[in-house]
């Protein structure tokens, strides 16, 4: 699977609004979205949007490409650590199989040793979308955003420290078959700023070559589900170095779910040029992210059927 991801909402108004006066409008995302879709999916086996800004992109996107709809509310009530999971009120996975989704994606912040009273409710949360998603003989992607509830820096060395076992415990949680999820969407089980040889020059390592391997192969033990990498807004050569790593750890992913890491670069371009300029630099620079992406998934991932 080598998807477009673009179902960003609050991120994307943090991204716009860093390089204008004032907070985007709401047509300046619907169309941003539009002009990523049309240029982009025809190198793509699908693209991710949301039902909020991204309907108007379904329509322009290449007809090749699948369609995967989002389900969940932009972001979560900072306010708490439980940080627990909403659908978009108006929608219902019918009403996103109605619009053209051919899988429906639904995002679910875990934390594995979280309090259980929490983590209970989402595992019920998740056993009815995918009971909707049953219902309506639809795929439904699941896609995991670990954390822990006494850390607030995910990007933080303490955090680092245990992300391996976050994100392969909360695969291996929903990877049981009562929760119905056809394909898990999930990070690289460690932050590679922390790795030997990835590390930044002068930067703290805290993981040998080794020890991130080992976390790689833990990670494909987890699960006997599909799953697929998110980029995390890391840079696309990373993600791409990151991928090769991965496979060569032993990781039998099933390829890439990539948002930021192709696209985002067109949004400055996009905000001080407009929309003629922005285009062209996804028909470049766009364009040279999601090919030389694809050529690393050519040797890196396998294929989902052998799973299922």
């Amino acid at each position: 699977m080598s998807a477009l991801a673009f179902d960003q909402r609050g991120a994307l108004k943090r991204m716009m609004a860093a390089h204008q006066e004032g907070q985007p409008s709401s047509q300046q995302m619907v169309d941003l979205k539009a002009l990523v879709s049309e240029e982009l999916t025809a190198y793509a086996s699908s693209i991710l949007l949301d039902p909020e800004y991204g309907l108007a992109a379904t329509k322009v996107k290449n007809p090749n490409a699948g369609l995967l709809l989002a389900y969940e509310k932009t972001g979560y009530d900072a306010t708490t650590s439980s940080r627990l999971p909403d659908c978009l009120v108006e929608w219902s996975v019918k009403r996103l199989k109605e619009a053209g989704a051919d899988a429906i994606k639904f995002l679910l912040y875990y934390d594995v040793d979280g309090e259980e009273e929490v983590n209970l409710q989402k595992k019920a949360y998740i056993e009815r979308i995918g009971s909707e998603c049953k219902a309506e003989d639809i795929p439904f992607f699941l896609e995991i955003l670990s954390y822990d509830e006494k850390i607030k820096d995910n990007s933080s060395a303490e955090f680092a420290k245990i992300k391996p076992h976050k994100v392969n415990g909360a695969m291996k949680v929903f990877s049981d078959e009562r929760f119905a999820i056809d394909v898990l969407k999930v990070e690289v089980p460690v932050n590679m700023a922390y790795v030997e040889g990835f590390a930044a020059e002068g930067s703290e390592v805290l993981f040998s070559k080794e020890d991130a391997a080992q976390a790689f192969k833990d990670q494909e033990a987890a699960s006997h589900l599909p799953y697929i990498y998110l980029s995390a807004g890391v840079s696309a050569q990373l993600f791409q170095n990151t991928l090769v790593f991965a496979a060569e750890s032993g990781a039998r992913f099933n390829g890439v779910l990539c948002g930021r890491a192709t696209w985002s670069g067109s949004v400055p371009v996009y905000i001080a040029e407009g929309e003629e300029a922005a285009r062209q630099w996804l028909r470049t620079e766009g364009f040279r992210n999601i090919d030389e992406l694809n050529k690393v998934l050519e040797k890196t991932a396998t294929s989902w059927e052998e799973k299922v």
